[in-house]
């Protein structure tokens, strides 16, 4: 059978109060991320593992949200998660050996390899990452090249799979700015404010391919696989 034939589909938290492990997936929200966690942690049994999908937020304090920080975990899949076998598990210092044990049978048993780093805004992947897509950004803003060369230099000068500005619309810039003011606020380091190219493609709903446009165009959606293709 198709892996959708396993999934159960629901809008509501309360059919989560018997699962095991809880992977959490909402947008990178503090107030919305907090307003689940606490739910869940009403909802379901004690020994519960909660898992976060948060791109920036640390660990501890989602944790802080529950009455079990020992069993909350950051599980960050990689963009596309399908094809990436890559997760990169965050442990707060309250996370329990049991837990991380737990998450990483998890993850194998799903065909991912854990990936394990201590608690901090950003992690190692948003740490580096958001500050790269940031300033790709900003070169094409200032026009010391378009978007193109941006991402061919990383490309053929790096060995990237694929530039930082396709990386940024593949990946949502309303995500990506949003995770440049997690770590704003939670290092305090000005360097991670969103640079005025990206706030302003964000501004106007030019988000990346879910939206058609970003740092590129899109084809439309239902054109993709039949000779759609994208253009600059």
């Amino acid at each position: 059978p198709g892996a959708e034939s396993l999934v159960t589909w629901s809008a509501e938290l309360a059919d989560l109060a018997a699962a095991r492990l809880v992977v959490e997936c909402a947008r990178e929200d503090e107030d919305i991320k907090e307003g689940i966690l606490r739910e869940l942690d009403r909802l379901c049994g004690a020994e519960t593992i909660f898992a976060s999908n948060t791109s920036c937020i640390p660990v501890g304090r989602l944790g802080s949200f529950t009455g079990r920080p020992d069993r909350v975990i950051g599980t960050h899949f990689m963009n596309p998660a399908p094809l990436k076998d890559a997760v990169e598990v965050i442990r707060a210092p309250e996370t329990s050996d049991l837990t991380l044990e737990r998450t990483e049978g998890f993850l194998a048993h799903i065909g991912k390899h854990a990936l394990v780093v201590r608690d901090a805004p950003g992690f190692v992947t948003n740490r580096v990452l958001m500050l790269t897509l940031n300033e790709a950004a900003a070169v094409l803003g200032e026009g010391t090249a378009d978007a193109e060369t941006v991402d061919r230099i990383f490309q053929d000068c790096f060995g990237h799979p694929m530039g930082p500005l396709r990386t940024a619309d593949l990946i949502g810039l309303d995500t990506i700015a949003d995770s440049l003011e997690v770590l704003r606020r939670h290092t305090g380091e000005d360097r991670f404010r969103p640079c005025p190219l990206l706030s302003r493609l964000v501004a106007e709903g030019r988000v990346g391919r879910k939206s058609g446009s970003g740092f590129y165009t899109y084809a439309p959606q239902h054109l993709v696989g039949r000779g759609g293709a994208d253009r600059d």
